[in-house]
C-alpha cells in the first residue's frame, strides 16, 4: 500500500527519555521543558502553510506537540491509534544501542515488540487515513514511525528525525523530505 499524496510530518518535541537516549516506544513519556518550547517553535514554522487538517498519535508527547500547532492554526486534531509509536517490548526504557539498527534491518525484534515490517504497514495505513482529510495534512507522530515511512518512501530508513522539525514530504522516486526551515512561508 503506497502513500499517494504530499503531506507535512512533525515528530514530537523532546522528552526526558529522548535526552537520555532511551527508547520510549508505547510508554507515554511527556514533553520536557525543551520539548514544549520546540513544539511552540514548530508551530510558528507551520503557521501560514495552509495546513487544513492535523492528525496525531494519541500519545501525549505527540498530541501535546499537535496542540501547540493547533493553538496557532485553530484546527481540530484527529487522533489515530495507527500513528502510535512502535512497541519496543522488552527494550522500552532501555538505551538505544546496536539492537535498534538490527530491528530496523528486520534481523532482530525484541521480546514482545512489534516487528519493523509490521510498523511499516501500520504507518502507511495510518498516513493514508490521514490523507483522506482535507489537504494539506499535518501528521504528528514519532521517530521510529517516521523511519518506517522513510523506508516506504524509498529513503534510508535508519535516520534520526530531529524533534519538532516539520518536514514537507513530497512524492517521487524516492520521496523528497524538505525541512520547513528551507521553505518560504
Amino acid at each position: 500500500m503506497l502513500i499517494q499524496r504530499a503531506f507535512w510530518f512533525l515528530r514530537h518535541g523532546e522528552t526526558d527519555w529522548n535526552a537520555q537516549g532511551l527508547s520510549q516506544g508505547n510508554v507515554d513519556i511527556p514533553l520536557n521543558e525543551t520539548g514544549r518550547a520546540q513544539a511552540v517553535a514548530a508551530a510558528a514554522m507551520l503557521r501560514n502553510r495552509g495546513i487544513a487538517s492535523v492528525v496525531s498519535s494519541p500519545l501525549s508527547r505527540a498530541h501535546d506537540t499537535a496542540l501547540a500547532v493547533t493553538a496557532l492554526t485553530g484546527h481540530d486534531i484527529t487522533l489515530d491509534e495507527g500513528l502510535r509509536e512502535v512497541s519496543f517490548g522488552a527494550q522500552e526504557g532501555q538505551p538505544m544501542t546496536e539492537w535498534f539498527a538490527d530491528w530496523v534491518a528486520g534481523t532482530y525484534t525484541p521480546d514482545d515488540a512489534e516487528p519493523f515490517m509490521a510498523l511499516r504497514a501500520r504507518a502507511v495505513a495510518a498516513v493514508n487515513r490521514a490523507l483522506s482529510q482535507p489537504a494539506p495534512v499535518l501528521v504528528v507522530a514519532h521517530g521510529a514511525l517516521f523511519r518506517a515511512l522513510r523506508a516506504e518512501m524509498g529513503l534510508e530508513a535508519n535516520v534520526r528525525t530531529p524533534n519538532a522539525m516539520p518536514f514537507f514530504c513530497r512524492p517521487g522516486a524516492p520521496w523528497e523530505l524538505v525541512p520547513a526551515s528551507e521553505i518560504k512561508a
